[in-house]
Formats: C-alpha cells, sequence, structure tokens
C-alpha cells in the first residue's frame, strides 16, 4: 500500500470508529465529535475505560496493536456493563463490532469507577500473559531478536547450532511492513507450515534512526531478497509464494561491500576499489584445498580434523587424481599445518577458473572465485544504462525499488532502447543503498555471488552475541560449546566467553536476595 492508500484506509477506520462509538462517547460524558478526531479519540476513550493514556501509543505500534485491539474492545464493553463471558466473545469474533450492537441498541450505563483489577485467578493469569506477550513483542520487533545459525556459510566465526541475539537497534529497528501477522514467529506457524501473515494492508518501508552504519567486514542478519516458498498453499505450476520482504527468510553473512564500492574477487580474494579487503582477527575464510599424498604413508584423518577443528564435511577421495583429497573447507593456517605432516607432498587451494552460468548477474564468464568489477549501488547516485550496465541493475529498478507513486517500475527494453514507466532512459539514480554479501566459507557459501545486491530495506540487524551454541556431534557434557557461551560475535582479538561472570552476577544476586529476606524478617 502506497502512502496516499494508508491515509485514505486511516480515515475509514476512523469513521467506522465514530459511528460505533459516539453514543458510548456521549453517555460516558463526553462531547460526540470526540469519538471523530482522529489520535485525540484514542486518548479520549482511554480515559474512558480508565487506562493509562500512554496506552495509545500500543494502538499504532504495528503487530503490537493486533493484541491491543482486542483488549480496548473488551474494556470498552465493561465499562458500558457488558461483562459476561458471552459479551466478551462476541466482541473479539466479530472484530469488535458487537459494540455497534451496544451502541444503537442498548440502554448505556456507564461505570465511570469500575474496578480494573482481575475479577478471578483465570482473568490474573490471561491478563499477566497479554502483558508479557506484548512486552517480548516489542522487544523482539524493535530491539533483540533470537537467531540460529543453521549453515556453514559463516563456519569458524559463526557455527552450526550458535543461538544469537540480533541487535535492531545498531542499523535501526525496521517497522514491520507485513501489519497482519502472529507476534515473534516469521514466515510460517510452527509445526503447520501454513504462513504466519497476511499480505494486505501493507506498510511502506520505514526505518529507525541506528547508532552505526553498516560497515565493511561486519556480520549481517537480512531478508533473503530472491527468496519463495514452496510448502505453502499454491496452484499446481505457480513457482513458488512471493512474500513480503520482511518475511523473506533471515540469511546471515559478511558484508563485505558497502554502497559506492567497486568490488571484485581475484582468486578467491576480495578487492575493494583495486585494494584487498581487510577482514578483522576473527573472520577465517576458507577455501577447498587439495591435498595430495605419497600414497606410502598412513595418516590419521580423524586425528587430523579434530586438532585443526574442523566441522563441515571435511575431506573426500579427488576421482580425477589418485592419492588426492578434496577438503571442502580449510584456513590459510590449516593448510599451512598440513603441508607438515609426513605422508602429504602438497597443499593447493583449488581455484575456479572455468565460467559458472550460475553467478550474477548471469551472463558473463565469471566464476565464484573471479568476479567484478561490480559497482555497489550508493542512494542518490547515477549509473548509465546500456545494454552492459542493465543485467547488473535490472533487478533493482524493476523489484526493489518504487516509482514516485510507490508503485512497482515497469521496465521494458526494446533492442537498445530502455523504457521505464514508458520513458525513454540513458541512466538511474538509485533511491536507496546496496551492500555486497559473502560467506567467509567461500566454497560454501550461497551468497551474493549468486544472486546479487541486498537492499537497505531488507537489512533485520547486527548479530551481536552469542548466548548458547549447541554441538550436534558432541556427547554428554560436551554437546554444550562452553567456550562459546557468552561471547561477543564482533570486536577486537579472539571471542572470550563471559559465561563465568555470569554466573557470579547470578550466585551473588541469589545470596544477596536472601540475605535481604533474612534482614527483612529480623526486623519484623
Amino acid at each position: 500500500m502506497t502512502l496516499y492508500q494508508w491515509f485514505v484506509f486511516f480515515l475509514l477506520i476512523q469513521i467506522v470508529h465514530f459511528l460505533g462509538t459516539w453514543k458510548l462517547y456521549e453517555a460516558a460524558g463526553r462531547k460526540r465529535w470526540e469519538a471523530a478526531i482522529p489520535v485525540y479519540n484514542a486518548i479520549v476513550l482511554m480515559k474512558i475505560i480508565g487506562r493509562p493514556t500512554w496506552w495509545t501509543l500500543l494502538l499504532f505500534i504495528p503487530i503490537i496493536n493486533l493484541i491491543m485491539f482486542p483488549v480496548i474492545w473488551i474494556e470498552t464493553l465493561r465499562s458500558f456493563g457488558k461483562r459476561t463471558s458471552l459479551d466478551t466473545f462476541l466482541g473479539i469474533i466479530t472484530c469488535g463490532l458487537y459494540i455497534y450492537y451496544v451502541n444503537y441498541t442498548q440502554d448505556l450505563n456507564y461505570t465511570a469507577d469500575r474496578t480494573l483489577s482481575p475479577q478471578n485467578k483465570a482473568a490474573d493469569t490471561v491478563s499477566s500473559l497479554l502483558f508479557a506477550v506484548i512486552v517480548a513483542t516489542f522487544v523482539h520487533t524493535y530491539f533483540v531478536q533470537p537467531f540460529t545459525i543453521p549453515s556453514s556459510s559463516l563456519e569458524k566465526s559463526l557455527l552450526i547450532g550458535d543461538f544469537l541475539f540480533v541487535s535492531k537497534v545498531n542499523y535501526g529497528a525496521r517497522v514491520p511492513m507485513t501489519t497482519v501477522a502472529l507476534p515473534m514467529v516469521h514466515d510460517s506457524i510452527p509445526l503447520t507450515k501454513s504462513k504466519s501473515y497476511l499480505k494486505w494492508p501493507e506498510l511502506p518501508y520505514f526505518r529507525l534512526p541506528g547508532v552505526e552504519d553498516i560497515k565493511r567486514t561486519d556480520i549481517v542478519v537480512f531478508n533473503w531478497p530472491v527468496d519463495t516458498v514452496h510448502y505453502f498453499f499454491e496452484p499446481k505450476g505457480r513457482p513458488g509464494v512471493i512474500k513480503p520482504v520482511d518475511k523473506k527468510s533471515n540469511y546471515v553473512k559478511r558484508c563485505v561491500g558497502i554502497p559506492g564500492d567497486t568490488l571484485s574477487v581475484k582468486d578467491g580474494i576480495v578487492y575493494i576499489d583495486g585494494k584487498v579487503l581487510q577482514l578483522p582477527e576473527r573472520a577465517k575464510p576458507q577455501f577447498s584445498y587439495e591435498v595430495a599424498l605419497d600414497g606410502k604413508t598412513n595418516i590419521d584423518f580423524e586425528y587430523l580434523l579434530k586438532k585443526l577443528d574442523i566441522t563441515d564435511p571435511a575431506y573426500f577421495k579427488n576421482p580425477e587424481k589418485r592419492d588426492t583429497l578434496m577438503f571442502s573447507a580449510l584456513t590459510a593456517a590449516s593448510a599451512e599445518y598440513l603441508k607438515s605432516i609426513p605422508g602429504i607432498t602438497a597443499v593447493t587451494r583449488r581455484i575456479a577458473k572455468t565460467p559458472e552460468s550460475g553467478i550474477f548477474p548471469h551472463n558473463t564468464n565469471w566464476n565464484q572465485d573471479n568476479l567484478g568489477p561490480i559497482y555497489i549501488p550508493q542512494k542518490g547516485k547515477t549509473v548509465a544504462l546500456n545494454s552492459e550496465t542493465l543485467p547488473f541493475y535490472e533487478r533493482i529498478i524493476s523489484t526493489y525499488e518504487l516509482n514516485d507513486n510507490g508503485e512497482k517500475n515497469d521496465l521494458k527494453v526494446t533492442g537498445n532502447e530502455i523504457r521505464l514507466n514508458g520513458v525513454v532512459i540513458k541512466d538511474y539514480t538509485f533511491k536507496q543503498n546496496y551492500y555486497w554479501m559473502m560467506g567467509d566459507n567461500r566454497h560454501n557459501s550461497e551468497d551474493s555471488r549468486y544472486w546479487g545486491f541486498v537492499p537497505e530495506n531488507h537489512i533485520v540487524g547486527k548479530p551481536v552475541f552469542i548466548w548458547m551454541s549447541w554441538d550436534t556431534n558432541g556427547k554428554g557434557f560436551n554437546k554444550v560449546r562452553w567456550d562459546r557461551v557468552f561471547t561477543t560475535v564482533s570486536g577486537e582479538g579472539q571471542p572470550q566467553s563471559y559465561f563465568k561472570f555470569f554466573l557470579i552476577a547470578l550466585a551473588a544476586f541469589f545470596v544477596g536476595e536472601y540475605f535481604w529476606k533474612k534482614r527483612k524478617e529480623n526486623k519484623a
């Protein structure tokens, strides 16, 4: 929906509210017109039902307002004597329209001083749960979101089984675009594989101010730009479901190129504006290696794998060469160590030489180890458009960016003529920033090399903290990677666990609480 459409929709909601509540306002001693003034009518309604004015803010926060609306309907009905379970059921099942029936057909007896405390234990429990859900949803949506590492694309920096806290504050929290959705779940309802959201109405993209910009080498969580799903119900032959931006699958990669950069990859090494990208100490790029054996010496590779802390499917025989193994993910340091092992005659990094059709923008002779140069679009910058440059930016123009009316662009190419919304163009000015994301596990990562740029409106947040790390291959007590529990994701030097400090603080809290209670009892 465009801003204009939202404005019209908002006005319609205000009309619906006025028509269904103006008599209630009068019965509560207010003026009829007060039910018609947007926002002010909600403030007045809070006073009528005896609830704090700040509740009005909750009615305008996407997702949270879905929880608040039923609460307000019920509170309104109870303020006018409709307290039965049937009244509550009708208020919810009719999406508040039962209030129309009360407004026009019932004697309106307003109770100004009604008790706001729950009438029984069940009501108290429901009230507490609603409050907990609202707070959790608010934190999850605008501050911190839990996230699990599902793949090995950032192996060594982040491991499969790491449980993260992803900060929404660092890059600015994105206001949910899908306004009707279940709280604290992503694109599907757990266990059911059915959609957890409605595509309409949908808010335009808006992001709150952040405390920092995305920098090169930052690890970033984002919505996968080319995501479609096939497990939702769909007609036969349809190529998946096109999901709203904020409901696309969450990916985590390292940002290696920021807006305005010119990026190249040469023999697997990333270059920015012609210079080698300097990675932080915690980043450990991995590549595929060929390991040549002398064919005589027995080598304990199981021991080597443990020593090198290799958790990927580590090696397999190379069918093309005798006495040669292929390691799918080795760091440079691990490769150097293997060279010192008796029986290993050579360790050679595999570098792709032949063209790969799946490499962005899918019409070049590039491959995963050699591509570019590619200009990464920056908001406000203009690029020339022609048959050579259009493949890089076609998806940006036709899919990610909108025209001045808030609608998708109509991009057509006829011969050498490029038309945008019916007008012949020779250049294009970008309306948002874009990023280039790659995994540290270079030969085991589906990233920007295959599907291109990540738009700014797809950015979710920054991983800041590992609160748990679970090793499915571990046994017993070692199922937990204790050295990774309570470690930071970014920072200088190697990760340090703060788990022991957490335990000390927790123990100090309980000891302090025990003595405080004892002291209070002695005074009594």
